[in-house]
């Protein structure tokens, strides 16, 4: 699609629509092909890493799997040089190199100087809220989008709530005032780059205090907003109004809370400042929400100890390995929202549906209709450290459909 007006006069000149950041590494390489399989005749992309080796046996996969053989840009996440450079030959980069809080920084820096639109899988709070109070006014100065969680963390939570209250709107005149969202029944794998991620965090939480707190911290990625009423939500198993089964607590609520509250900020609280959003795992039973709810907590807590995770790292895959494609292909995952609306007899329910596995064959389609999304279609929304529903709304709803995402009203 033609671009228009401001963004077409600060691309003029760019070598590229795309760039796929990390396309060497496990995920990297599904969004490749993710957009070798979906980018218009007329995208010029482009795949990059810091291994030029393993960078043209992607592209050699791409060119007999897919047909495409994209340029190929060797660069370090780490060098704010090849970053800088990067972002200029684009117009929107798309990264999966992880964990942000260690390479990511450099590339939005540079993107946000360079007016490039840009998106990540980030579900490090506390990190996006560092780049949003370094980089926010200078991406909106210059026009460039910086999109965090364009993944399964967190595209269900952050467009599903959108979906469900533009729905309680046109059917009621009034949004929902409380929103519980279940995910499940849901079956993935893991690959080395998220158990990298998922060590660092817990590293980080372990030695600060600060960290800690922003974990807790509903408002964290909403600063100088409204304060949310979002809870943090019972240890102890639960159900609610809307949603059939028990209910646990679920480990990524508190970052894909942050996001969703985040989308409400920006949007300038269009659904009322007193809207609650809870975050669970749906099970069958009390008994097995019990099960997960001690799993989880120990989880969190030995996660903490240097000693476990040292002895954890031995068994877990390293950076570069994930499931296989058998593994993937047995994935799936559903999630329902409820939302209560003031005189409605029901809750309103929408649901998320998608038969890929989630932390890789829907997050890989994900983060790439998001980056095709800001290459080819003309801008929805005004420059700034945004979410998914805020940057993309309603065409990021249709492209996901289109690639097996479904979200249900």
């Amino acid at each position: 699609m033609a671009l228009s007006g401001a963004k077409l006069a600060r691309d003029a000149g760019r070598e590229f629509d795309l760039v796929v950041f990390g396309a060497s590494g496990y995920t990297g390489r599904l969004v490749a092909a993710a957009v070798a399989q979906r980018a218009a005749a007329d995208t010029r992309w482009a795949i990059a890493g810091r291994d030029r080796e393993r960078l043209a046996r992607v592209g050699e996969e791409l060119r007999v799997e897919h047909g495409v053989t994209p340029d190929r840009i060797v660069a370090d996440a780490l060098d704010p040089h090849a970053m800088g450079e990067l972002a200029n030959r684009s117009r929107a980069v798309v990264t999966t190199v992880g964990p942000y809080a260690r390479y990511g920084s450099a590339l939005v820096e540079a993107c946000a100087s360079a007016g490039t639109d840009y998106a990540d899988l980030t579900a490090e709070a506390s990190w996006m809220r560092a780049m949003i109070l370094a980089w926010h006014d200078r991406a909106r100065e210059r026009g460039a989008r910086i999109v965090h969680a364009c993944g399964f963390d967190s595209v269900p939570s952050d467009l599903g709530v959108w979906v469900l209250q533009q729905e309680a709107v046109r059917r009621y005149g009034r949004p929902c005032h409380a929103i519980v969202h279940a995910f499940g029944p849901l079956a993935g794998g893991v690959s080395g780059g998220t158990v990298a991620s998922a060590m660092d965090q817990a590293e980080r939480l372990s030695a600060s205090p600060d960290a800690r707190r922003e974990l807790r911290d509903a408002d964290l990625l909403a600063p100088g907003g409204t304060p949310s009423r979002d809870p943090i939500g019972p240890l102890l198993p639960m159900r609610h109004a809307g949603i059939d089964d028990w209910t646990a607590p679920y480990p990524m609520a508190a970052s894909n809370a942050k996001i969703v509250r985040r989308t409400r900020h920006l949007l300038g609280e269009p659904w009322g400042a007193q809207v609650s959003y809870l975050e669970r795992v749906r099970l069958a039973t009390w008994a097995r929400a019990a099960a997960v709810t001690v799993a989880t907590v120990s989880v969190v807590a030995l996660a903490r100890l240097a000693p476990v995770r040292r002895a954890a790292a031995q068994f877990l895959p390293h950076p570069g390995d994930g499931p296989s494609v058998e593994r993937r292909g047995r994935g799936f995952f559903r999630s329902t929202l409820a939302g209560e609306v003031a005189g409605a007899e029901q809750p309103l329910v929408v649901r998320v549906e998608c038969a890929l596995d989630p932390g890789y064959g829907a997050t890989s389609r994900m983060l790439a209709e998001v980056g095709l999304h800001l290459a080819e279609d003309p801008p929805q929304s005004g420059g700034g450290v945004l979410t998914p529903a805020v940057a993309a709304g309603e065409a990021l709803l249709e492209r996901l459909d289109s690639t097996g995402v479904h979200f249900r009203r």
